[in-house]
């Protein structure tokens, strides 16, 4: 079923967009050790093979544990005070790289970002996260030595406007009851 807004040729299919740049793209990541292999809500491999269809790492507390037992500092949970500095280094580093910043909301342990840019979203989840730090690390709230991400980053590429509006909704309203403190 196609949204209101979707176009369609005579034959009443779709029509594509030819772009060759997502409109926008939804990046998320995770602070330190909040979501180890094992997870009772599961967790994707880092063998190449972590993609849609494929099969996620199943529920394993004794990966869960043992992993949790080798690491070197605590999990990473935000502050309020955290968030609020997590959510303004990005907010920064959008208007200095000219990203369009379309919706942020940084939760305890993870954060949603949705925006347009001409750069791979690799690499502006990397400058976010290293910005965040940064600023975390600037205002004493973190040590130098201290890891305050995980390894990686979720990216998906919007490719049509409805896809952006369902980010956007997501990343706002849909991470439960939480007005960003002031």
């Amino acid at each position: 079923m196609t949204a209101k807004h979707e176009k369609l040729d005579e034959y009443g299919f779709e029509i594509w967009e030819e772009n060759t740049l997502p409109l926008a793209y939804l990046i998320t990541f995770r602070t330190f050790g909040t979501w180890l292999p094992g997870d009772e809500r599961g967790s994707i491999k880092r063998d190449g093979w972590n993609r849609y269809g494929h099969p996620k790492y199943r529920p394993n507390p004794e990966l869960e544990r043992s992993i949790r037992n080798e690491m070197r500092q605590p999990a990473v949970v935000l502050t309020k005070q955290m968030r609020v500095i997590v959510h303004d280094s990005i907010r920064s580093l959008c208007i200095r790289r000219e990203l369009i910043l379309k919706a942020v909301n940084i939760r305890t342990n993870h954060g949603h970002i949705v925006l347009s840019a001409s750069q791979k979203p690799e690499r502006i989840a990397d400058a976010l996260k290293a910005n965040a730090t940064k600023a975390l690390r600037e205002a004493g709230l973190v040590g130098p030595n201290e890891r305050v991400w995980a390894r990686g980053r979720s990216r998906r590429y919007l490719w049509k406007p409805r896809h952006v509006e369902a980010a956007i909704e997501y990343t706002l309203y849909g991470q439960g009851d939480f007005v960003l403190p002031q």
